[in-house]
């Protein structure tokens, strides 16, 4: 299926109605089905599913690295997309002893849920010892715009970057979710072999409680965003150890939490 469809419209102006044709992203009822049981369904762009899926076992606690996975499929149905999962008998034994089921629709990924607990579970603590330039932060918005071609052709999507000290932006994914395209980006990072630790992620939309959760679980130390972030992520990011910076654009951004990692004396050491 494709990421996304062109569509016959029509557009109005000044002198009148023309007839259009656009490019818009697609959004299909993706289910995360584990050991024969359904764990999700979420709405998300057709894309890059076996990094979403990946993505979403590691942020959602099933499993903590990819060898826990013992085979995987994506299957095609009328009605949308199975990611279906086995696992390996620990980790099966432990998603049964916390059921959770939820539907997500692509504004939010706590929707669903079926406790108050679950909603603000704990996090670990991000201990990393990443340091960024403050120019390279100032820049990482701008330097994702060059991997979002989904929302060059649709103007519809998020999209989530990995940021490495002195290479600017080196992954990407897009979906019309932000959570969603968070979620492709970790499961990319662990497929590729790339330590989460060693970079920032770096979002186009505001930052929400669960873009931090997520980063949390991934192990990602610094989460940088164009537009602002919620009260409910400030103070998580302080509790989890994790770096937050919104408003990064235009030459300049806001630090919200543990900002010595942002530092004109950048290094990293792995």
């Amino acid at each position: 299926m494709r990421a996304h469809v062109s569509t016959p419209g029509q557009s109005h102006h000044a002198e009148g109605m023309r007839a259009i044709h656009r490019a818009l992203p697609e959004e299909v009822p993706i289910a995360l089905v584990f050991n024969g049981t359904t764990q999700a369904v979420m709405m998300a762009t057709p894309a890059d599913l076996a990094d979403f899926a990946l993505g979403f076992a590691l942020t959602e606690g099933i499993v903590t690295d990819h060898a826990q996975i013992e085979d995987f499929e994506i299957v095609d149905h009328a009605q949308g997309i199975e990611a279906r999962f086995w696992l390996a008998e620990d980790r099966a034994q432990a998603l049964a002893s916390r059921r959770r089921a939820m539907a997500g629709p692509v504004g939010c990924g706590l929707c669903g849920i079926d406790s108050l607990e679950e909603a603000v579970r704990p996090v670990p603590w991000v201990q990393s010892d990443l340091r960024l330039m403050p120019a390279d932060v100032a820049r990482a918005t701008d330097a994702l715009r060059d991997h979002q071609h989904l929302h060059d052709l649709t103007r519809a999507t998020h999209a989530a970057g990995f940021l490495l000290p002195g290479a600017g932006v080196t992954l990407a994914r897009e979906d019309v979710g932000r959570h969603n395209a968070l979620d492709k980006l970790i499961g990319a990072l662990q497929q590729q072999g790339h330590p989460p630790g060693s970079g920032a992620a770096v979002m186009t939309s505001r930052l929400s409680v669960e873009l931090v959760q997520k980063c949390a679980m991934a192990g990602i130390p610094v989460l940088i965003a164009v537009s602002a972030p919620t009260g409910a992520a400030v103070r998580l990011a302080e509790e989890a150890g994790i770096t937050l910076v919104a408003f990064a654009r235009g030459g300049g951004f806001d630090l919200y939490s543990h900002p010595y990692r942002i530092t004109d004396e950048a290094q990293h050491v792995a």
